[in-house]
């Protein structure tokens, strides 16, 4: 029976695993090098994204590869100095999008998504931050009149899911967001999506409940994991701490703690960036908005507007490069009445696997080394459920989704 845990990681996800285990009875200490929810937890739209269920790599990528390849396009920035030090990684990321793949992952997206919000709802009246959840929906615009044909086959694809939406013109657009400044022809309202006004608080809240139950948090990063006995120990500056399992939840960086095991999962990182922008007197958003031609977020945060760019395809830990966040601020100027920046443009790394799906499972030959890593730009939506999978799994209980398409033998051996 397990006893006790560590959980690597403080960010959505394993601040979540770490609720799970102890809520199940196990003593657990959760170890990160900065405070709960200050890396790649804290930088997102703040999106409970029920609605996300397609893989960035769908086949829908293979007839737009051409206009990304210039980095022309604001959804993507791709260092090629990476791609060509890694190439065996785009060509199975790019592989995992052919067309006979895609029903199995929407299917595999959509058991960790479908509750997200009822999962977090529970959480967060639990943890006292309930004032931080807004179910107003997202909206989606497009700023050509192609827009409603795309804006009508998302409608009816989200509708054979289960998931309703509202088709809206520019007059229905004006209608839920009299603010914004009249440039979209086309728009697609979600009601069913949720958000919050600051992912890093909530996951801050998160950890607060864990720790007022009675979990342990330590402040060091991790320089290494091994076996002790039959338990494992993790190593860091500061001392060592040892239990009777491992979760790795470490996002970006769990690759690095794994590879002197020998197990190599196939990570790689989504950079992203945002800004937060004042907006003028007067004027306001009742919800995030995405700007699809000009791919941002725009999201109602307690710091201001946040605004988010596409993805960069760069090292982890290469400088930063402000092309598309300096796009997408002039983009949203034109879409919103801002009035300047506020505070530091921020960077942060997602986690990426091929086939856009999370690593959720017990590494093969490593017994009671658990992994909770890859959930790309829906772990701040996922985490909760992730945390309960792998809590079910240690426990030998039914998993609340199947995790099959998610087990880390499809990429370690």
């Amino acid at each position: 029976m397990t006893k006790s845990a560590l959980v690597l990681g403080a960010g959505m996800v394993g601040v979540s695993c770490a609720l799970a285990l102890q809520k199940r009875g196990i003593t657990v200490t959760l170890v990160d090098r900065r405070e709960p929810g200050c890396e790649t937890s804290y930088g997102n739209a703040g999106v409970l994204a029920l609605s996300s269920i397609v893989p960035l790599n769908n086949p829908s990528l293979f007839p737009s590869i051409a206009g990304y390849l210039g980095n022309r396009h604001p959804a993507l920035n791709l260092s090629w100095r990476r791609a060509l030090a890694r190439p065996g990684w785009l060509l199975r990321f790019l592989w995992e999008a052919r067309p006979s793949q895609a029903a199995a992952r929407i299917a595999a997206l959509e058991s960790l998504t479908a509750c997200t919000v009822e999962r977090h709802r529970a959480l967060m009246t639990e943890a006292g931050v309930a004032h931080r959840l807004r179910e107003t929906g997202t909206l989606k615009l497009w700023r050509t009149d192609a827009g409603h044909a795309a804006a009508k086959a998302e409608h009816d694809f989200l509708k054979s899911h289960g998931i309703e939406s509202e088709i809206l013109d520019r007059q229905g657009i004006s209608a839920v967001e009299p603010s914004l400044n009249p440039i979209f022809p086309a728009g697609l309202l979600i009601p069913a999506v949720g958000s919050v006004d600051s992912p890093g608080a909530v996951t801050a809240a998160y950890a607060a409940l864990f720790a007022d139950r009675g979990g342990r948090i330590e402040q060091a990063e991790v320089t290494g994991l091994a076996r002790q006995g039959t338990g494992w120990r993790a190593s860091t500056a500061t001392g060592a701490f040892d239990a009777d399992i491992a979760v790795v939840a470490l996002g970006p960086w769990s690759g690095d703690l794994l590879k002197p095991l020998g197990l190599d999962p196939k990570l790689d990182v989504e950079r992203g960036y945002h800004r937060h922008l004042k907006a003028r007197a007067g004027a306001r958003l009742s919800r995030p908005v995405y700007d699809a031609d000009a791919a941002y977020y725009m999201a109602p945060m307690e710091q201001g507007y946040r605004v988010t760019s596409g993805v960069d395809l760069s090292d982890r830990d290469a400088p930063d490069d402000h092309r598309q966040i300096d796009g997408v601020t002039k983009a949203a100027h034109e879409a919103f009445p801002f009035d300047g920046v506020t505070g530091e443009t921020w960077r942060g790394a997602r986690p990426t696997l091929p086939d856009s799906l999370p690593m959720i499972g017990e590494a093969p030959g490593n017994p009671g080394l658990w992994l909770a890593f890859g959930n790309q730009h829906i772990g701040f939506s996922t985490g909760p459920i992730t945390g309960e999978m792998i809590a079910a799994m240690v426990c030998g209980e039914t998993p609340p989704a199947d995790p099959k398409p998610f087990r880390p033998g499809r990429y370690i051996g």
